[in-house]
């Protein structure tokens, strides 16, 4: 692949690839063929005798050779493992050419189709050993035994066929029949067999007075859409006055088995249309206006209960101009590439699924690539935005851009808040929705069994391919940034504006069933202290607000310089925890508040577990005899319950303490 560019330029979110496959353009002595399968380009020059250029998107799928002119060649491919050629050059047989060794074998053998008289319409390479030969009269699935040089029946299939579609995907063939073409059967081949599907009828705006072919390949297109098989139709409307032009209709097909018609997509324009398939998007160009529309066919839309009818997300754009490179035409004088602006929507264009565009004149191969950047501007509505970007491949630093602009503590920001209330609820739809299929996933049982659910807000059904925003991507990219930014602000209501956005996602979460991660609390604590909002603080600590955590409680202690009532409140949580005895202990007697900590040893009923030398310790630190010789006695009376004696135990380690009891009581009363 050859490297060439976009031109600079904003406001396209469709582009073509900058990588190019170059190839020999269509000419009187060239002919192109173009796999999608494989996604090879063929170049055969006179037949095969000038050589056959083979274009792939990796250099194991490129290769060129030579083989004898045997006759025009109507079809070319090779086999998935690129093993096996097999070549059309008459109505009712393919000829076949192994590549097993490093070199082409010299024998070409061939398969005609089995009823005389039938047409080929073209082949299908469903694996690396087996070919489906698409007749005017059904389908006819062969094994390839390359060792013998021959092939061997397995199925077929009997209809009257007009065309057909592949897709390489799914392994489905979608056949045509009917006087109109509008009768369609679909077929999945898989593994020797083909299993038909059941058939349905696509609708025809008006139906001639004599039947002739009104539905055609060129109208339809085989796709994946979210995970599910699906079939494209593009129907053209008759024109006139009131005529609301032409639309796309969505077929799903359940299960693989019955295809139900979907989705509609509105598309109000008449003309030449051509559709690609990118990151789950359709994409409809309209050759005449030179420019594409996108739909999305998960985003809400109106529905009858059965068909969501859509519009565009976006208005119709031109795809990103593009500049190709030419090689330098030897010259005393120019010697650099000449540059030139390739057309785009040209009449030479060849689109093939899922984003493939070819313009087999200027000899080029384009991926159609999807830019989410220019949709910022052009999707206003934010949660409708974040909600398709969530559907988007590597989306993610996109979402994360679209929530730091929102939260750019600006004046015109704040007054965004339910917005950014119903963006977090967005966000957390999918990320409810991805806790639960987890969890399913690991532990083999229903989500529900260890997560609650909010009856008033049931959770979504994410798609595997849309991207979670998660409390780690949050607090990392979003909130810490956004309160770095909020601290230079001279807004005087930044600070509210900052509380109150942590607030509202933590109520989202909780709104969820979420468990909030403690590092969540912590900003939002540092946040109210930072803008001295005690009375707010105790609030929601007292009304508990904010889950208890030994964290959260150390983070309390750990402000009473700031906030003196922090010591209390965090002894309260402490408390509330029930699991932090040995913390709130701590606590105390690092204050030395020995009596207090005496107290609270009784109240939970762990006098005879506590270290006496701990006790003894933090007494003789507070430089006080009488709080000492009255916890010494304290040990010395549990001492005597416990073992009949007031001594200590060797294994206690308190002879240092009894010395400094013993010097106390020998010095005499001031």
């Amino acid at each position: 692949m050859e490297e060439d560019g976009v031109v600079d330029g904003a406001g396209h979110y469709l582009e073509l690839s900058s990588s190019v496959v170059k190839f020999d353009s269509v000419s009187k002595v060239t002919n192109v063929f173009f796999d999608d399968t494989n996604k090879q380009v063929f170049a055969v020059r006179s037949g095969g005798v000038m050589g056959v250029v083979v274009k792939g998107p990796t250099a194991a799928t490129s290769t060129d050779f030579c083989m004898e002119d045997k006759g025009p060649v109507v079809s070319i491919k090779f086999s998935p493992d690129q093993k096996v050629l097999a070549i059309q050059r008459s109505k009712s047989s393919v000829e076949f050419i192994n590549f097993l060794s490093s070199e082409m074998d010299a024998v070409e053998y061939s398969q005609s189709c089995k009823g005389k008289n039938h047409v080929i319409l073209g082949f299908l390479w469903t694996n690396n050993r087996e070919i489906l030969f698409v007749t005017d009269h059904g389908a006819e699935l062969f094994q390839v035994i390359p060792e013998k040089r021959s092939l061997k029946g397995q199925k077929t299939f009997s209809l009257a066929i007009n065309w057909f579609v592949y897709c390489p995907q799914t392994c489905l063939v979608l056949l045509s029949s009917g006087a109109l073409g509008n009768q369609m059967y679909p077929l999945h081949v898989k593994q020797g067999n083909i299993n038909k599907l059941s058939r349905f009828d696509v609708e025809i705006p008006v139906i001639p007075k004599t039947p002739k072919l009104c539905l055609l390949e060129r109208d339809i297109t085989l796709a994946v859409l979210y995970n599910e098989a699906s079939i494209i139709i593009l129907r053209h409307n008759p024109r006139g006055a009131g005529s609301p032009g032409a639309e796309v209709v969505v077929y799903t097909l359940v299960k693989m088995m019955t295809a139900k018609k979907t989705h509609v997509l509105r598309v109000d324009l008449s003309g030449r249309f051509a559709i690609n398939v990118v990151d789950n998007l359709i994409i409809v160009h309209h050759q005449a206006s030179k420019k594409s529309l996108m739909f999305d066919i998960a985003m809400c839309g109106e529905t009858d209960g059965m068909v969501t009818y859509h519009q565009p997300v976006v208005g119709l754009q031109p795809i990103k101009p593009f500049t190709l490179s030419l090689p330098p035409v030897p010259s005393p004088v120019h010697t650099e590439p000449t540059q030139i602006n390739c057309e785009l929507y040209s009449p030479n264009w060849v689109v093939f699924q899922p984003n493939i565009i070819i313009d087999a004149k200027l000899g080029c191969l384009w991926t159609i690539e999807l830019n989410l950047h220019p949709l910022l501007t052009m999707i206003h509505d934010k949660c409708l935005l974040v909600d398709f970007l969530m559907k988007r491949a590597d989306s993610k630093p996109v979402v994360i851009q679209v929530l730091q602009e929102i939260l750019e503590p600006t004046p015109q920001n704040h007054k965004h808040l339910v917005v950014v209330a119903e963006l977090f609820d967005h966000l957390n739809e999918v990320y409810r929705s991805f806790l639960q299929s987890e969890l399913q996933g690991h532990i083999g049982t229903p989500a529900s069994s260890s997560l609650s659910v909010s009856p008033s807000k049931p959770p979504a059904t994410a798609h595997k391919n849309c991207i979670v925003i998660d409390q780690s991507d949050m607090y990392t990219n979003v909130f810490s940034k956004f309160i770095e930014r909020a601290k230079d602000s001279e807004d005087r209501n930044s600070g509210k504006f900052e509380v109150w956005v942590l607030l509202e996602y933590i109520r989202s979460l909780t709104d969820y069933h979420i468990p909030v991660q403690h590092y969540l609390y912590e900003l939002l604590i540092n946040s109210l202290v930072q803008h001295e909002a005690y009375y707010q603080l105790h609030q929601l600590l007292q009304y508990h607000v904010v889950s208890d955590s030994k964290p959260l409680a150390c983070l309390l202690l750990s402000l009473e310089s700031l906030y003196p009532a922090a010591h209390q409140l965090a002894l309260d949580m402490l408390k509330r925890l029930s699991t932090a005895n040995e913390e709130i202990i701590e606590v105390l007697l690092s204050k030395q508040q020995i009596l207090p900590a005496l107290r609270f040893v009784h109240s939970v009923g762990s006098v005879d577990q506590v270290s006496a030398r701990k006790f003894l310790d933090a007494a003789k630190a507070t430089g006080e005899p009488n709080v000492f010789i009255g916890v010494y006695k304290f040990f010395e009376q549990r001492n005597l319950r416990l073992k009949g004696t007031t001594a200590f135990a060797k294994g206690e380690h308190c002879d240092v303490y009894v010395k400094h009891y013993q010097s106390l009581c020998s010095e005499p009363d001031p």
